[in-house]
C-alpha cells in the first residue's frame, strides 16, 4: 500500500517564516531553523521552504537559511523560491536540499527541467504549480496584458481558453502566465520533473479544504507523484486529499504554525481512516 506524506512548509520572506492568506497579507510566526526542527519531531515527512519574495525580488534562493535548515533535519527537504538556473539548482541542492523547487523560471524557460533532470536526477525536480480559477477569462485575449513573456520551444505553451479554468500565476502568484494548469503540469512531468506541487491560490489559507477538483484533475493527467497545496483545516482535509484526490502528498503550514493541530495529531487520524502514513516516532 502506498504510504502517503505529510509535508510542512515554510514560506520565508527575508529570513522569516510567515503566513498570508491567497499568497496576501503575511504575517510573522517564526525562525525556519526551529520550526523545521519541530516539525519533524512531531512526524512532519518532509519539510518543503519556499523563499516567497525572491522570485519577485529578482534575487536568488537565501541558502545560508537553507545550510542551517539542512544541517539539522534526518527528513527530505525541498527548496524553491529564486532558483532560476541549473547553476541555482546545484547551489541549493550543495546547501544541502534533496529536492528543488521550480515555478516561475520553469515557465519562463521551459527547458530548465529537462535540463536539471539530466543534471541531477527527476527526483531532484519538482514542478511547483500555483493555480486559480480564472472565472472572467473567455480567451487568451483576456488575460494578455498580464501574460509574461514565455520564451519556449514548439509547440507553443497549452493555454486556457474558457471560464473556469486553472490558470497558472508565476511570481508568488502576482502574474498570470497564460498557461492551464493541468496541461501545464502534463508538460512539465514530460519534460522531467519528478513531481508536482500544485497550489490552489483560491484556497490558500483558507482553511476551507485543498481543491480536490483541481488536485484529482492533475493526478489523473500525470505520471508522477503529487502534492496538494492550498486551504488545509483540519485532519479530515488532509483525509480527503489523499483518499478523494488521489494525492500523494499533503501539504501544509497555517494550521500547524498556528498549534490549531499537530502533525502527529492529522497522522494520527489518518491512520484511523485507513490512509497509509509513516508512523511518528516516539520521544522520550
Amino acid at each position: 500500500m502506498l504510504t502517503r506524506r505529510v509535508i510542512v512548509c515554510l514560506d520565508v520572506d527575508h529570513g522569516r517564516v510567515v503566513k498570508g492568506v491567497s499568497f496576501l497579507g503575511m504575517r510573522d510566526v517564526g525562525n525556519p531553523v526551529e520550526l523545521a526542527g519541530r516539525y519533524e519531531a512531531e512526524g512532519a515527512d518532509e519539510i518543503i521552504y519556499l523563499d516567497i519574495s525572491a522570485s519577485a525580488e529578482g534575487r536568488r534562493t537565501l541558502l545560508d537559511v537553507v545550510r542551517r535548515t539542512a544541517e539539522r533535519l534526518f527528513i527530505p527537504l525541498t527548496v524553491g523560491g529564486g532558483i532560476n538556473s541549473v547553476s541555482d539548482i546545484e547551489a541549493a541542492l550543495r546547501a544541502g536540499a534533496d529536492k528543488v523547487s521550480v515555478n516561475t523560471a520553469a515557465v519562463r524557460e521551459p527547458g530548465l527541467l529537462a535540463a536539471a533532470a539530466a543534471r541531477f536526477g527527476s527526483q531532484c525536480v519538482v514542478l511547483s504549480i500555483d493555480a486559480r480559477v480564472e472565472r472572467g477569462a473567455t480567451d487568451v485575449a483576456d488575460v494578455a496584458g498580464r501574460e509574461v513573456e514565455l520564451r519556449s520551444p514548439e509547440p507553443t505553451p497549452p493555454l486556457y481558453r474558457e471560464a473556469g479554468a486553472f490558470a497558472v500565476y508565476t511570481h508568488g502568484g502576482r502574474v498570470a502566465s497564460g498557461l492551464g494548469a493541468v496541461e501545464w503540469a502534463r508538460t512539465g512531468s514530460e519534460a522531467g520533473a519528478g513531481e508536482i506541487l500544485i497550489t490552489s491560490i483560491d484556497r490558500d489559507g483558507r482553511r476551507d479544504g485543498y481543491d480536490t477538483d483541481l488536485t484529482r484533475t492533475v493526478v489523473n493527467a500525470v505520471q508522477v507523484p503529487v502534492i496538494a497545496s492550498g486551504g488545509a483545516g483540519e485532519a479530515a482535509h488532509f483525509r480527503d486529499a489523499f483518499l478523494v484526490a488521489g494525492a500523494d502528498a499533503a501539504l501544509a503550514a497555517g494550521i500547524f504554525h498556528d498549534g490549531i493541530t499537530t502533525v502527529r495529531d492529522v497522522k494520527q487520524f489518518l491512520a484511523d481512516a485507513g490512509v497509509c502514513v509513516r508512523p511518528v516516532r516516539e520521544t522520550a
